[in-house]
């Protein structure tokens, strides 16, 4: 009997470890181009928020939708997260007049029903392509209050230290559609940005993304916010506390950029120590990365009630004033306590993210790969390049190889949590491989240019670098993205000959990841085959298998097998 409890717990075990995920209806409706969801561009959204900061509510708050219509229906999805309550939804058009003007007629209500955290609107007819319509979907509710901001969605009601509130909102995984109605999906961002009307309260400062709109006297919007540049839903947010600003002009690649600053009236001191590594960011990344994506918004850095988030044009800060991330250096190298995490990570993702993003977030390495080899480049960009050697490998210890990084499409579902370090030690391998820094800083450049403001596939991203660099790296990104599997560069050492043997294995089939690496003084280069073992003459008077191998792991994320 105890046998067979044993091998039945076995058994489980297996079936666990290579069982797929089971995925829902509701997760097809949100990860996906239905019909009901493919057939409107989203050109701008309008928001009216009204929250009730003592019922921790949204009160009488609306959203407009402007849409063009790519391909005839009349259904459409709206995503709105349980348990906010649509009131109504009004549908109008624009339409064209002999004068060569349009104007939108009347607002309708129509007719929609709730399935869950969707709503599927009918809106009675048939647009012609090309032209263009509005809802405004009134709701209202208690929204999902996030538990462990910002990994766990939802607003943020919080006090400060002198017992004001301090409100915001998280929702990136979970959603947009946490706190308003959206089409909650990466690959539509509205083309034309965003206005964000934030109800006004006595005492305190009603922020968001882009620049502020001066309001008429009387109004009782404290907060009109204006996005010219597209956005990702999840990157539209509130900031509600008493806030101090300040603001400065940064010289960069594009002109005067506009930085304001935005911390706790408690905290505004150690603010202004801390955010005088923006700037510092500013530069390094332009360097790497070309021109800040978003001149027309300005760029804002906003003290948070939470961690920290790449909120487009409104970085999200919670860092405590401290170096590191939290006071600790994730790579244990040392180079992480010279800057601020959340500055320099978070900011990252205004190139890659916000600038360029993922159409599904199965590819969401995209944005977090090389937002993780962003703080190598920062570190090698004030340090040295054998410091962001050392940043990067050090981080990798962080590396799980628990699945693959890229999930599974059209069901609203992330891949590994390896997104970060071990994408960004596979980004640190390609650079090495191209083995050109001038090269290789152009195609992160090129990226941020060719693909500005765009949403992508990681199968764009990867035929670009295969493109750009003139190596075909497919079978690297397989090897990385596609898979657990960490290659092995296997080797033996002839010292009488002096004869290295090697190959690659525990790789897919045509791995061929070129090798440039520095042992002894030395420059080796290397192309390993995965079925063929190679010889070279090692003409070096001591030579040392071990640290030869240490050598190459200093640049590429590869374990090392030294055979006898």
């Amino acid at each position: 009997m105890k046998k067979c409890s044993i091998f039945f717990s076995l058994f489980l075990l297996v079936l666990s470890a290579t069982a797929q995920p089971v995925f829902t209806k509701a997760d097809t409706l949100r990860g996906s181009l239905n019909e009901n969801r493919d057939w409107f561009d989203i050109k701008k959204y309008t928001l009216y928020i009204n929250p009730n900061l003592e019922t921790h509510s949204l009160e009488e708050s609306v959203v407009v939708w402007e849409s063009k219509v790519v391909k005839k229906h009349n259904k459409i999805q709206i995503d709105l997260q349980q348990p906010l309550l649509i009131d109504s939804i009004q549908f109008s058009a624009l339409i064209p007049t002999t004068n060569s003007y349009a104007v939108w007629n009347k607002r309708r209500k129509i007719n929609f029903t709730r399935e869950g955290n969707i709503a599927i609107a009918n809106i009675d007819t048939t647009l012609s392509i090309g032209a263009t319509f509005q809802l405004s979907i009134a709701y209202h509710g208690k929204p999902r209050e996030a538990v462990r901001p910002p990994w766990d969605g939802g607003w943020i009601w919080k006090k400060d230290a002198n017992g004001k509130p301090w409100v915001s909102v998280a929702c990136q995984g979970l959603g947009a559609s946490v706190w308003y109605p959206c089409k909650d999906i990466q690959s539509d961002e509205p083309d034309n940005g965003v206005n964000i009307y934030i109800k006004a309260f006595d005492g305190l400062q009603s922020l968001s993304n882009g620049r502020a709109v001066v309001f008429e006297e009387g109004s009782n919007m404290d907060g009109h916010w204006m996005v010219r540049n597209p956005i990702n839903n999840y990157n539209i947010i509130p900031y509600i506390g008493d806030y101090v600003g300040w603001s400065e002009k940064y010289k960069g690649l594009k002109g005067d950029l506009d930085i304001h600053y935005w911390a706790l009236r408690e905290d505004s001191a150690k603010a202004r120590i801390q955010y005088l590594q923006v700037p510092q960011m500013i530069k390094a990344f332009e360097y790497w990365f070309g021109p800040y994506p978003f001149y027309e918004d300005g760029f804002q850095m906003i003290q948070s009630p939470h961690l920290g988030m790449e909120h487009q044009s409104a970085i999200a800060y919670g860092n405590k004033f401290a170096n590191g991330y939290l006071g600790r250096d994730l790579s244990g190298s040392g180079w992480g306590l010279k800057w601020d995490f959340i500055i320099v990570h978070e900011s990252g993702h205004e190139w890659f993210a916000n600038n360029i993003t993922s159409k599904d977030i199965a590819d969401m390495w995209v944005h977090e790969g090389f937002t993780n080899y962003s703080e190598t480049l920062f570190t090698e960009y004030y340090y040295g390049k054998e410091a962001g050697n050392d940043y990067n490998f050090g981080s990798r210890k962080n590396i799980k190889n628990d699945r693959p990084i890229i999930g599974h499409y059209g069901v609203n579902e992330e891949g590994s949590g390896d997104m970060y370090s071990k994408a960004g030690s596979m980004i640190h391998g390609i650079r090495h491989a191209i083995n050109d820094d001038s090269l290789f800083r152009s195609i992160l450049v090129g990226l941020n240019k060719d693909f500005y403001h765009q949403t992508v596939t990681t199968a764009q991203i990867e035929n670009y670098i295969s493109t750009k660099s003139g190596i075909n790296f497919s079978k690297v990104f397989d090897q990385y993205l596609r898979t657990t599997q960490i290659p092995t560069f296997a080797y033996s050492y002839d010292a009488k000959e002096k004869i290295l043997t090697y190959q690659w294995k525990t790789c897919v089939n045509g791995f061929d990841m070129p090798l440039h690496f520095t042992y002894s003084g030395t420059q080796f280069d290397f192309l390993p085959s995965d079925y063929l073992p190679q010889k070279r003459l090692i003409k070096l008077d001591q030579f040392d298998p071990l640290a030869f191998g240490k050598a190459i792991q200093r640049q590429y994320y590869v374990q090392i097998e030294i055979e006898k």
